[in-house]
């Protein structure tokens, strides 16, 4: 978990991120790995447009932010994908996941949002094409936690 996460007095962290959604539209808030588990990031301020914050596990901080920033520009001219659908990215596919409690990982999007904020997480392919569903996913390694039920799993 972040250090501003665990942070019991984090209402300046909270306003400095309610400031930069204000004047951008949108922010990344990434998490690094420890060891115990992979890297992560999501979105703030999607929220505010009625559409679901995004989420990406298991990628590099920097890689997620430039998946999530493109992802949420493209979803701000048209419309979010539904759960279950695969879209093509610069990187490689994703395929749509709903969350199942948003709101139990996307903190300070609860925070800046409510805890009835909705998610979707962009759940990629490794280099070998397979799917984190899969056994064989990073020649069984993982490091893509999935965060909600895929649609007609």
């Amino acid at each position: 978990m972040c250090f501003e996460c665990q942070n019991p007095d984090r209402s300046g962290y909270v306003q400095r991120l309610r400031d930069g959604v204000a004047k951008r539209g949108w922010m990344v808030q990434g998490v690094e790995s420890d060891g115990s588990y992979p890297p992560w990031a999501y979105t703030i301020g999607l929220s505010g447009y009625g559409l679901p914050e995004l989420v990406v596990t298991g990628l590099p901080v920097e890689a997620a932010a430039k998946l999530l920033n493109g992802s949420a520009a493209r979803f701000l001219d048209s419309s979010p994908p539904a759960a279950g659908e695969r879209l093509p990215m610069p990187g490689g596919p994703v395929e749509v996941v709903a969350l199942a409690e948003p709101s139990a990982h996307l903190v300070f999007a609860a925070d800046l949002y409510g805890p009835e904020i909705r998610a979707l997480q962009l759940v990629h392919a490794d280099a070998g094409g397979r799917w984190p569903w899969s056994a064989d996913y990073r020649d069984g390694r993982g490091g893509q936690p999935v965060l909600g039920v895929r649609d007609g799993a």
